[in-house]
Parts: structure tokens; C-alpha cells; sequence
């Protein structure tokens, strides 16, 4: 089963949360582990993490994330914000807007990768 480091709580604080909200938050929170993918910090049997503050920092990363995500229209397919338009049959794209992202880059929300380097959970960190 998959880490889900943030609650719809979390992510919509005195808001109501979309009907796919679990599946969003499980969606940034794999982007998350994404981005730490060389981070090393203490876990539980499940993998989650037992640091207050990392677990805090994976939050506001996870929450981060899917406002992002939201915020730009990501549907998970990463062609979002790709194309002024896009048709599905027989297929129409136009209006290209930026540079094809290599395969395995990760389009990580900046106030997430804040939360995290800031834990110094990035690659690279040492603590």
C-alpha cells in the first residue's frame, strides 16, 4: 500500500475536500517519495516516518503538491500545461507552451521543494 502523508483534513483546513481527494493526496505523496529519492530518515514498519518534524515536513510537502497540481490542471498524465489545447479524437495539440520534459522528471511544486529542503530531507543532505 502506498505512504499517504497527508490527510484531506490537512490538505482542505476548513474547506470541504474534492471527492477524489485521497486519490490526489496518494498521487503528491508518490511525487513526494519521488523527491526523496536518496533522502535517508528513521521509519516505522509501514515506511512512514517517525521524526515529528519529518513527518511534518512530508505534510506540507504532500499538501504543497496538490495545490500545485490543482493549480496548473495536473491530471496525472503530465501533459498539463503542455498545450494551449488538446482534443482526444482523432487527436488535436496546438499551442505548444514549453520543452518536453525528460522521462522521470518530476514536477515538483516549489513550495514543496521548499518544505523539504528545508527538513533537509533532499538529496544530497546529510544530517
Amino acid at each position: 500500500m502506498p505512504r499517504v502523508y497527508a490527510t484531506p483534513e490537512q490538505a482542505w483546513p476548513g474547506g470541504s475536500p474534492p471527492p477524489d481527494a485521497e486519490h490526489l493526496l496518494a498521487r503528491a505523496s508518490q511525487d513526494v517519495d519521488d523527491a526523496l529519492l536518496c533522502a535517508a530518515y528513521d521509519t516505522d514498519p509501514a515506511g512512514m516516518p517517525t521524526d515529528p518534524s519529518v513527518a511534518q515536513a512530508l505534510m506540507e510537502a504532500t499538501c504543497a503538491q496538490v495545490e500545485y497540481q490543482l493549480a496548473t490542471g495536473d491530471d496525472g498524465t503530465g501533459a498539463a500545461g503542455r498545450w494551449g489545447s488538446v482534443s482526444i479524437g482523432p487527436v488535436a495539440l496546438s499551442d505548444r507552451r514549453d520543452a518536453p520534459a525528460a522521462v522521470g522528471d518530476l514536477d515538483l511544486a516549489p513550495r514543496a521543494h521548499r518544505a523539504l529542503r528545508r527538513a533537509g530531507l533532499l538529496p544530497g543532505v546529510i544530517w
